[in-house]
């Protein structure tokens, strides 16, 4: 075992990831008295910084901004302690101090050695993929109905997606669009009943039922839409829209474990029920793991497991079990 004083420059924990899990795996690890940095991207945010109102985290029944909530959680984490700076992590590489096994993170033009890392590096949304979809990216074409709903106030809009962020995004559109397309590949909607009830109630919202978006049209910006029938390829239609918004999944942004800790075909993280990852010393939460249910509220719960499960890890390693 290497002396204690010898460590005096490591960090207990590094946490990469500015979202809710990687907040509250930063609360629990300060709390605990470790030593913590957490490295908020620079390139990338947290999809709740982008959410316009979370009704549904407990304690909080009148909502909450998705910005606001992350603030709180920042400002409760750094009054235990917690250490940040902004940097995007690049790379993960095992380092040794003696007989002790640790890791060093590669952050900007920095790098920091660590005992453990807590990886809370969340998602980001997937593309169409269809032609026009780059050509009139912030130019009719968005991913963030918070971001770039007022720019269309009294105009027609699209939103292509059918589970709860489509259709919470497409409701919360109708403040400032005079109507709004839910384009959905299926049938039915995948939201939850009461997102549903209340998006079937709203005059503003028209569905268009079994389509997927085929091109993105129109001269300087945005101005309409073409769509295919999803159970015939041969027929197709075009919609006018001055806007189109995608919500139709994410895509883990788990690149920097790639090849250190084992991924599924999805690209998520593989933990087990104490968000250790196949990687000695590494755990992970939140929206980059693989899991059934992507919600704040979940990502909090894996953030204070993998809080507690790298404590146990760092206190064995320090001689500092119970």
């Amino acid at each position: 075992m290497v002396a204690l004083n010898i460590l005096d420059h490591i960090y207990d924990a590094v946490i990469i990831g500015g979202g809710p899990a990687g907040f509250t795996t930063g609360l629990y690890t300060s709390r605990a008295g470790l030593r913590v940095l957490l490295i908020e991207g620079v390139t990338t945010i947290s999809q709740i910084t982008v959410t316009d109102l979370i009704e549904n985290y407990p304690g909080i029944p009148d909502g909450i901004n998705g910005f606001e909530l992350i603030e709180r959680f920042k400002k409760q984490a750094v009054q235990f302690g917690l250490k940040t700076v902004s940097a995007d992590v690049s790379a993960i590489a095992k380092i040794h101090w003696g007989d002790v096994e640790g890791w060093k993170v590669t952050a900007g033009d920095k790098t920091f050695e660590t005992l453990a890392v807590i990886v809370a590096t969340g998602a980001y949304w997937k593309k169409l993929g269809v032609p026009g979809e780059d050509t009139y990216a912030g130019r009719g074409v968005s991913y963030c109905a918070t971001c770039d709903g007022p720019f269309y106030r009294n105009k027609d809009v699209v939103v292509v997606g059918g589970g709860d962020t489509a259709v919470q995004e497409a409701i919360f559109l109708t403040n400032f669009a005079s109507k709004v397309n839910i384009v959905h590949r299926r049938d039915r909607l995948r939201a939850t009943k009461i997102l549903q009830n209340r998006a079937f109630a709203n005059s503003k919202i028209a569905f268009v039922w079994n389509a997927v978006v085929e091109e993105i049209l129109g001269g300087d910006v945005v101005e309409r839409v073409r769509i295919r029938d999803a159970t015939s390829s041969a027929r197709t239609k075009e919609i006018t829209a001055d806007g189109i918004f995608v919500f139709i999944g994410l895509i883990p942004q788990t690149d920097v474990l790639r090849g250190i800790a084992d991924l599924n075909n999805g690209g998520y993280i593989v933990v087990d029920a104490n968000m250790q990852t196949s990687a000695k010393g590494i755990f992970a939460c939140g929206d980059c793991i693989h899991k059934r249910l992507r919600q704040v509220v979940t990502a909090c719960g894996d953030g204070a497991t993998a809080a507690f499960s790298a404590q146990l890890y760092v206190e064995e390693l320090k001689g500092e079990a119970y």
